[in-house]
Parts: C-alpha cells; sequence; structure tokens
C-alpha cells in the first residue's frame, strides 16, 4: 500500500481550499489595473456643486447640487463666446471686425489684457483673450459691441439666448462674470452649454482647447492646467471669484467616449483640479484602470432632475443640435432658495478677483 505523503493532521478538503485560495490570488488584480469603487468625496465647500454628464448621451453619470444657484464668475464667459460665435455664424462679425474698448472696459478687474480706452481689439484675438487668459477688459468689448453699446443689454440677449438652449435657470448680468449679486447658473446649466459650445460650433470649440497665444508680441498664458496633463482634456474653461470659489468645466474624450466634467466651489485651483481629475478617472477611466462597480457613495448625491428634464438627462442632447431660436423659458425651482441674499456668498463678499489665482 502506498504510504500518505500529506503532512500529518492535514485533510485533502484543506488543501483542495488552499489550491482555490492561491488561483484566486493569482486571477486578482493589482490596485492599480481597478479603478476605485467608490465615487470621489464631494469638496468640503459651502459653494460645492458638480456634475458629471456623458456628452453624447445627456444622461447623468453624478450630481451634486447640480440644480443649485451658483456665481459662475468666469464661466460667464463661455456664453459670451457662444453670443460671438453665433454673430460669427450669421454674418454680423467677422474675425476681423474691429471693437472698440471704452473707458469702461478698459477699467474692468483682472484678470485683463490691459486694453486702453480709445483702441479697439478684433475679434479673433478677443475670443483669445476671452477662452485663455479669461481677459475683463476683452469680454466688456465684445459685450458692449454685440449690446449695441450696453452690456448690461448684451447680458438680457445672454439670458434669453441660455434659456433658448435649455439654460433655464441661468441669468447674466455682465460679459465677464465678475461679481454681481444677481449673475446666478447652475452646474446642470453649465454642463448644457459646454454641450452646445461643441455641437453647435465645432470649428471654434478648439479655442477652448489653446494654452496660451499671441498678443502684441508677447505670449500670454491660460489658467486651465488640466490641458495638456490630463488624458483627453480638450477644454473648456475656468473662473474665480470669492464668493464663488473655484470653478471649472471640462471636456474629457478617451476611446470614443466624451464626458462634461463641472465642478464648483473649490477652496483652491488645486483642490478643484484634482477633484476633476478623480470624477474623469471614475467615470472614463485611462488606459491602464478599468471601471469597477460603485459599492457605495459617501453621501447621498440627488436623484431627481429639474422639472425641465427628462429621465436625468440634459435638453437638447441626442437632437442633432441646440435649437437655433425659440422664447425664453421661465426658470424650474432649483434646490437652493432662488434668491441672491441665499446663494452661498452675499455681495460684500463677493471679491474682484478673477481666475488670477488660476
Amino acid at each position: 500500500m502506498r504510504r500518505s505523503v500529506l503532512p500529518h493532521g492535514t485533510s485533502v478538503k484543506a488543501l483542495v481550499l488552499l489550491a482555490f485560495g492561491l488561483f484566486l490570488a493569482g486571477c486578482s488584480t493589482t490596485p492599480s489595473d481597478v479603478l476605485q469603487t467608490t465615487v470621489p468625496p464631494p469638496l468640503e465647500t459651502e459653494n460645492y456643486a458638480a456634475l458629471v454628464v456623458d456628452a453624447t448621451s445627456g444622461k447623468t453619470l453624478y450630481q451634486v447640487n447640480a440644480s443649485a444657484y451658483r456665481y459662475p464668475a468666469s464661466l460667464t464667459k463661455m456664453m459670451t463666446l457662444y453670443m460671438v460665435f453665433e454673430n460669427l455664424s450669421s454674418g454680423r462679425l467677422s474675425l476681423a471686425s474691429e471693437l472698440p474698448v471704452s473707458r469702461h472696459c478698459a477699467s474692468q478687474a483682472p484678470s485683463k489684457l490691459g486694453l486702453k480706452a480709445g483702441t479697439t481689439i478684433d475679434v479673433d484675438s478677443a475670443i483669445n483673450a476671452i477662452a485663455v487668459k479669461s481677459a475683463n477688459d476683452a469680454a466688456c468689448a465684445v459685450g458692449e459691441y454685440l449690446g449695441g453699446g450696453s452690456e448690461d443689454r448684451f447680458a438680457e440677449l445672454m439670458t434669453a439666448r441660455a434659456h433658448s438652449i435649455g439654460m433655464a435657470n441661468s441669468t447674466f448680468r455682465n460679459a465677464s462674470g465678475l461679481p454681481d449679486p444677481d449673475q446666478r447658473v447652475t452646474a446642470r446649466d453649465m454642463a448644457t452649454l459646454g454641450i452646445a459650445l461643441r455641437r453647435r460650433f465645432p470649428q471654434h470649440f478648439g479655442r477652448f482647447s489653446a494654452r496660451s497665444f499671441a498678443f502684441h508680441g508677447r505670449e500670454i498664458r491660460g489658467h486651465n492646467h488640466l490641458l495638456g496633463r490630463v488624458e483627453g482634456v480638450d477644454g473648456i474653461k475656468t473662473g474665480y471669484i470669492r464668493a464663488s470659489g473655484f470653478n471649472i468645466v471640462t471636456s474629457v474624450s478617451r476611446r470614443g467616449k466624451r464626458l462634461i466634467v463641472v465642478v464648483m466651489g473649490g477652496k483652491s485651483g488645486r483642490e478643484r483640479d484634482a477633484h476633476v481629475e478623480a470624477l474623469i478617472e471614475r467615470f472614463l477611466p485611462g488606459l491602464g484602470a478599468r471601471p469597477a462597480p460603485v459599492i457605495a457613495a459617501p453621501r447621498p448625491i440627488e436623484t431627481a432632475a429639474p422639472a425641465i428634464l427628462e429621465d436625468g438627462d440634459l435638453p437638447g442632447v441626442g437632437a442633432a443640435s441646440p435649437p437655433a431660436s425659440g422664447a425664453s423659458q421661465a426658470p424650474s425651482q432649483p434646490e437652493s432658495v432662488p434668491s441672491a441674499s441665499n446663494l452661498p456668498a452675499g455681495p460684500a463678499d463677493m471679491g474682484d478677483g478673477f481666475d488670477t489665482a488660476d
């Protein structure tokens, strides 16, 4: 009879279990191969809002305070440029058109080009200055020109146009986003605008991808530090005033899929950018990672969409393009109280800095 070679006290069942365990260990992946299983925790700031949207289908993938009123800061300039691109398409403007610089525009707070009153800036340079440098003096010059000499009138046109493309909860009071207690948007509206800009004006969207531009012999650098650093990021806009915190709308494309990520209310540009990057890696992982199912979120996030939406999706997405015209919609009720006094910061604390720390 053959003698057993098993160690004393070891059963065949135990060996089978051990072998099975070793098999599972050999099949497991390292942490770097698998994406984190929970969504990144929300930023712990009063102004925080975030939204991640599939830019093709409009489906909402993640949202926190996405329909609450927030101050847009320089994200306002996305709407300013929407108006510019629309006027280029209609022929009212050309890239060579010269825009007068008034004393009011020359006196705008930074960030700015330093335009002098009585001079002009061509539309091509103004677009670069607004998209890359976030120049308030250039944005003001655009607003006054398209508003028939009145930036206030231009803001009214911006608001009406925003409502017509589905941004029902947005109100604009100037072309730059400099502090105004009545200027407000939602993260959901800014995602709608980001998608509309690419879809309606693909020939101009690359302006938001530029990291610098030349102006009067100078190289002027931008504020979006995700460009060139995070795989697939190709725009679009940052923003900051003290009342808003650090805001950003980001477009990212990987392997034929595209997301729009909106983060508002960061304590710093670095914190905001890190949070955007974490959301991108969670919902559109890079080549070195594969997605894992969500186990639990750090805290409950919104599940109900505003009345203007269906199934949590953004308006106009999935159609050939946003509507070219239409009557303004009455704003639906966001989660936050719709009055300027109940926004995260009051007019006295709105600040005058603009992307200067971005």
